[in-house]
């Protein structure tokens, strides 16, 4: 198994892609933090998750909102607490934000920037300080296609993902002499709950931008992570690995 005996803290596990990422894992032979509010389902599923994969200590729930310090400090301390070590972090917790900027409020703006970037650096501070006491460890950042690509009505999605594009290059940078990888990944429009809602028109307008002629699966997302965290990633760091069914491949 890829990450037998690997610990690994997944942020925005719940649902998704991250829950995606934490079964993904759990088969590969990790014991997996799932982190999401206090308010979700986490609690739930890591319960259900450890009774199937057969101890309690394959998938715990720790309650974190990424845009606390001091819970995201708390939860990588407890995870290492509790499970000896944090080998991997996948730091998924995001939301979406759709808007023209002239009706984009300061409010509006800063809570996806402080979500979607503020917290992966508070994730990555958090995670890279307890990885350099063990001397190793991957930290996976989720970004997106608009990490490097434009789109109208994403000014504060697409300013936090591009930020979180470039950080990872320079935390890459930064861990690489401590034994530590960073890479990032760049999903396409994933069939997910942050999707439910749309029209069928919407819709279809979104498969029409991937060549591949379909929306993508959080489980491709899953594999992806596994990929990056894992030792055959070993020479990889610093890379925005793209699951985006080709979006970008024809775009300047």
């Amino acid at each position: 198994m890829r990450l037998n005996g690997k610990n690994m803290i997944v942020t925005g596990g719940a649902s998704g892609i991250g829950l995606a990422t934490v079964r993904r894992c759990l088969r590969e032979g990790a014991n997996l933090v799932l982190s999401d509010l206090e308010n979700s389902d986490g609690e739930a599923i890591a319960r259900e998750l450890a009774r199937e994969a057969g101890g309690v200590n394959r998938c715990l729930f720790i309650a974190c909102d990424v845009t606390s310090t001091e819970q995201v400090d708390a939860l990588v301390e407890e995870s290492a607490a509790r499970l000896g070590s944090v080998d991997v972090v996948f730091s998924n917790a995001g939301i979406g934000g759709m808007g023209p900027v002239e009706t984009t409020s300061d409010t509006d703006y800063l809570r996806v920037i402080d979500i979607n970037l503020n917290g992966v650096f508070r994730v990555a501070r958090a995670a890279l300080r307890q990885m350099y006491r063990q001397g190793s460890g991957s930290l996976v950042n989720c970004a997106s296609i608009l990490g490097t690509l434009g789109q109208s009505g994403t000014v504060a999605y697409s300013a936090a993902k591009g930020g979180v594009v470039n950080m990872t290059r320079t935390l890459a940078l930064e861990a690489a002499p401590r034994g530590v990888r960073v890479n990032s990944i760049g999903p396409g429009y994933i069939d997910t709950p942050l999707l439910q809602g749309m029209s069928p028109e919407a819709r279809e307008g979104l498969v029409r931008l991937h060549p591949i002629g379909r929306l993508g699966r959080d489980e491709e997302v899953a594999n992806a992570v596994l990929f990056l965290a894992s030792d055959e990633a070993s020479f990889v760091s610093g890379a925005y690995l793209l699951v985006d069914g080709g979006y970008a491949a024809g775009k300047a």
